[in-house]
């Protein structure tokens, strides 16, 4: 074993002790935590009926964009089966099932996996979708798996994973902001509670990179560099409908998500900004020549991001997403 993947090793041992202590703080219990059936009408009620008429009445009006945005947020959520393959295959843990690393793991997805199945049964029941073209998205999705630069590496999956959750956190909160202004409270609750869990996920992963940051500051430094060099790839970006080649539907996605304001090129900056405030990436010490290299990319880069980003046009080009009705 090579001195860095030995270091790793021994890194991942000291954060898989500290993941079992945290558990508690980041995920919440299984007993009283929420359930999608607390949102969703409920099937053995007199009312229940009556009550999808509500929930479709009230999904009328929901914009193509924002319904077209909801839809791809869903698939996303649902292709957990290639996330939780992803993170158990990350170097370095004991491999123990009772150990901090696979525990999180199982936790972590086990709290993710509420989200799908809220959004899926709401767009089931909503009208507003054709569920079996969205269901054949789900399952490229999952049957594709990803490619998103992290390799097996600890280092480069925290960092991931903290930036993904932040970025989740923003969208579903900006899509329950929206269905609120267009009517559907429901719907903003749902996404509300989606956000706040993964608010608490981003938490969590943050935490987990500071550790490492502690312990091994520059190796942690050059991972950092290294996935911001390569850009933070989100699920999304591998989405497909029927006939078409990955990244084609994510074009139309991001463009109905950037036209919305729900997930912008501002913002992947900011949480950019967020990080390195978070994990104090300015004042880091004990760095060698190329740590501090490193660490002077990372600090002029969201500036120079900033600078792209404001340039760029709101999209306005039409597309019809194969998942939506009518």
């Amino acid at each position: 074993m090579s001195f860095f993947a030995d270091k790793r090793r021994e890194v991942m041992m000291h954060i898989e002790k500290y993941m079992l202590e945290s558990m508690g703080t980041y995920l919440k219990p299984i007993d009283t935590n929420w359930q999608p059936s607390d949102f969703l009408p409920d099937s053995t009620s007199e009312t229940f009926y009556q009550d999808i008429r509500i929930l479709r009445d009230n999904a009328k009006d929901l914009s193509y964009d924002l319904v077209a945005v909801l839809i791809g947020d869903t698939i996303t959520e649902e292709a957990l089966p290639t996330y939780e393959s992803w993170l158990a295959m990350v170097d370095g843990h004991s491999g123990d099932e009772e150990g901090g690393w696979m525990k999180w793991v199982r936790h972590w997805t086990a709290e993710e996996n509420r989200h799908g199945d809220l959004l899926n049964k709401y767009l089931y029941l909503s009208g507003r979708v054709d569920m079996r073209q969205m269901e054949i998205s789900t399952q490229y999705l999952i049957a594709d798996g990803f490619e998103i630069g992290t390799g097996h590496d600890p280092y480069r999956n925290f960092i991931y994973t903290s930036f993904q959750e932040l970025a989740t956190n923003v969208s579903h909160r900006r899509v329950a902001s929206l269905a609120k202004k267009d009517g559907d409270t429901l719907l903003s609750k749902m996404c509300g509670v989606i956000a706040s869990d993964e608010a608490r996920h981003a938490k969590a992963y943050k935490d987990f990179m500071n550790r490492i940051f502690e312990v091994d500051p520059n190796e942690a430094m050059l991972a950092f560099e290294d996935m911001m060099r390569k850009k933070i790839v989100m699920p999304a970006h591998f989405l497909r409908e029927v006939g078409l080649k990955i990244g084609q539907t994510f074009g139309h996605f991001t463009d109905a998500a950037q036209r919305l304001g729900v997930y912008t090129a501002v913002d992947y900056v900011e949480i950019m900004q967020q990080l390195i405030i978070d994990w104090k990436i300015e004042g880091m010490r004990d760095l060698d020549e190329a740590g501090e290299k490193a660490r002077d990319y990372i600090m002029n880069l969201p500036s120079r991001l900033l600078r792209v980003a404001e340039r760029m046009k709101n999209p306005t080009i039409d597309y019809k997403f194969s998942w939506i009705a009518g």
